[in-house]
């Protein structure tokens, strides 16, 4: 995993964008790892009817900034809003300081409401009730990653991009432990956006592929993106393990 850049707000992206925090709770279930998706009402401006994990805007009130470490200071907020958060839209406790960071994902610069979001992930009990808030969220379901992506293929769920590749990484681990202590163990993964063109529909681009820093998706070279073609989305990492039913 790349390392988290020494002043990643430097970025003009990440620095006009809204600070946030998404939680994506695990469980064990009978085929391996599963999390819980929750469908937020088509009527919401942001990201209407998709399929998500709890998570919103880091507010004022969820901790100070600033200080000699502000970045430090700027993830323990983000600890504070993923779990309140994840009460607030799907009755689940979950404690801060357990939260395992992996991840931070900002869109480019475009559409008026962005969000820099923390992604966090924790374990949850074998029997813990989901309670949709019943307002910003109305149905849930409990998905191995693997049929999380199918069903999104089927057209049975909508999927926004760092949900989709979140979930391709999940795939790649057995259980809840693996997933825990491999993200523990490394860094997070700090994916700035860049969306290109490319023959048969989008491709959204990251750190470490050949068309970033040139800004050209046909750049040779290696890859990590998301194609969302016509015919169907697809994840490409260079030295990422090819799986079953990912084209």
């Amino acid at each position: 995993m790349p390392d988290v850049p020494a002043d990643p707000y430097a970025s003009e992206a990440v620095a006009t964008a809204l600070p946030a925090a998404t939680v994506v709770p695990l469980r064990d279930g009978p085929d391996g790892l599963e999390t819980v998706l929750l469908r937020r009402d088509k009527g919401l401006t942001f990201a209407g009817g998709l399929w998500v994990w709890p998570g919103g805007r880091i507010e004022d009130d969820d901790g100070p900034s600033g200080g000699d470490d502000p970045m430090a200071a700027l993830e323990r907020a983000a600890r504070v809003a993923g779990a309140r958060e994840t009460l607030e839209e799907s009755g689940l406790v979950v404690e801060p300081d357990e939260l395992v960071w992996f991840a931070h994902f900002t869109p480019p610069i475009g559409p008026e409401r962005r969000y820099a979001t923390f992604f966090f992930a924790t374990a949850v009990g074998r029997d813990v009730v989901v309670r949709p808030d019943g307002m910003e969220v109305h149905e849930h379901r409990w998905f191995t990653p693997e049929r999380a992506l199918a069903a999104c293929r089927a057209g049975e769920i909508g999927l926004s991009p760092p949900t989709w590749i979140v979930l391709e990484w999940l795939a790649s681990y057995p259980d809840t432990a693996t997933a825990l202590q491999t993200f523990t163990a490394g860094v997070p993964q700090w994916c700035v956006t860049k969306f290109g063109r490319v023959e048969g529909g989008m491709v959204a681009m990251y750190h470490g592929d050949a068309g970033y820093d040139t800004d050209d998706p046909e750049t040779q070279g290696d890859r990590h993106r998301l194609l969302m073609l016509d015919s169907g989305w697809r994840y490409e990492r260079t030295n990422w393990p090819e799986r079953e039913g990912t084209t």
